[in-house]
């Protein structure tokens, strides 16, 4: 394995905790429920959505270290707020002290969305920055299996408190993870940016090329950055409108998917359709979701992420409607559980694949960092809305839709068309250009 793409296996394993911590609340959903007698409201804020508010936090805040202290240094303690939230939420004694554990790791999720994908793409070439940025949503949705994976193992293990178990065994793999990331390299982009360091820079990139071609990679870098410094330093600039527009767009469309409303409430939605066991029916979920997102890794660098897009909505668009009727109609939970899989394999191979490549490469070198925490923000704001209002519709016994919940399916269906003509007239194509090319065809100076 070449170092670039060790060093990508490493950093994406970042990828892993987010999914892994964001769906592992599904397993103990109803458990606290019971436990601590919470309203539908109070659940939703301050169980199901806390960690995604702190991802707000985290998207927000997240570019700061990264360029004040570097990509990796920022990173590492990525790793130990994720360790930190899964010990403290394992332990915890009452739902506020769970609701701010819950919080540390969201934040974590949040600055890994900006942080990771970003320090990926700018160690890699056009050739193959698709693939390896890609590697993050692999691991996003490696750790949702496995979620969900040990919430079905893990159920009925400590009794009354399984629910701890599932939370607190993401320990593991966040201390191995912050120790491997300790090994990487600092961006050679953000020595040479925010360091002035070129002799640093020049010595990662001669560990991914030939002393030529770092060179010659360096002085484009140097090139770019020097018009971008004496352009602007704000993301918010004018010239910076259509990067941003892009960014919006494509982080909106993925939240009103309704991919995170299936995700965190799987099992409940499950067993709403009558499948009885709804943590077994969620690693099939998993699974699918798995399968094709590397099957959209496979496909990123050579249909590129504009084709992704557009076959990604048309499944949406068909599997969503036929949920939607399915529920409506009360069709056999084998239709119904059928489409819902359809529906997470158009995700995988689409938006899943394509979202953090595309935020990530679409900034300049200069404000990357600040494009990176935009795009990832309109994401986690959108996500955390969702879940935290999801309890007011499904809630067993106050929810607006308590006992069929096909009007969410199809509002998402047609959030899906809007996303269809998204990719067909606005969206650009990135694949097969450099960093810096793509800040000549995107930037208007």
């Amino acid at each position: 394995m070449n170092n670039t793409r060790y060093w990508s296996v490493v950093v994406a394993v970042a990828g892993f905790l987010f999914g892994f911590d964001t769906v592992v609340i599904s397993g103990a959903n109803e458990p606290i429920k019971e436990l601590w007698n919470t309203t539908p409201l109070f659940h939703g804020t301050f169980i199901m959505s806390m960690a995604l508010w702190g991802t707000v936090i985290g998207a927000l805040l997240g570019g700061i270290p990264a360029d004040k202290f570097g990509r990796k240094k920022t990173l590492f303690w990525i790793g130990i707020l994720f360790l930190l939230s899964a010990l403290g939420s394992a332990l915890a004694p009452g739902q506020y002290s769970f609701s701010f554990f819950r919080f540390i790791g969201g934040v974590g999720v949040g600055a890994s969305s900006v942080v990771a994908p970003m320090y990926i793409a700018e160690i890699s070439n056009s050739q193959n920055r698709g693939k390896l940025v890609a590697l993050y949503q692999f691991n996003i949705v490696f750790g949702i299996f496995i979620a969900y994976f040990s919430n079905y193992f893990l159920d009925g293990f400590g009794g009354v408190n399984d629910w701890r178990w599932m939370l607190g065994v993401e320990a593991i793999p966040a201390l191995i993870y912050s120790v491997m990331v300790l090994g990487v390299p600092n961006s050679p982009r953000w020595l040479a940016l925010k360091k002035g360091d070129d002799q640093g820079a020049l010595r990662v990139l001669k560990m991914m090329y030939n002393e030529d071609d770092a060179t010659r990679h360096l002085k484009e870098i140097k090139a770019e950055l020097g018009k971008t410094v004496k352009a602007t330093k704000s993301v918010f600039s004018r010239m910076y409108s259509f990067p941003l527009l892009l960014a919006f767009l494509i982080a909106f469309f993925n939240q009103l998917s309704g991919i995170n409303f299936l995700l965190y409430y799987a099992p409940e939605i499950l067993e709403k359709a009558g499948i009885s066991n709804g943590l077994l029916a969620s690693i099939l979920i998993g699974f699918a979701n798995l399968v094709f997102t590397i099957i959209g890794m496979q496909l990123i660098d050579k249909l590129g992420r504009r084709q992704l897009l557009i076959i990604g909505s048309i499944g949406y668009i068909v599997s969503l409607l036929t949920v939607a009727w399915a529920f409506k109609t009360g069709a056999s939970d084998v239709i119904l559980l059928t489409f819902i899989v359809v529906f997470v394999a158009s995700h995988a191979i689409g938006q899943g694949a394509v979202i953090w490549v595309f935020i990530s490469e679409i900034f300049p070198n200069q404000v990357r960092a600040q494009g990176n925490s935009f795009g990832c923000s309109v994401h986690w704001v959108l996500a955390a809305s969702i879940t935290l209002i999801t309890p007011v519709f499904l809630d067993e016994k106050a929810g607006i839709f308590k006992d069929n919940p096909w009007p969410i399916f199809a509002f998402f269906a047609g959030m899906m068309v809007l996303q269809l003509l998204f990719a067909l007239f606005l969206m650009p194509e990135t694949k097969g250009l450099s960093l810096e090319e793509l800040k000549k065809k995107l930037v208007k100076e």
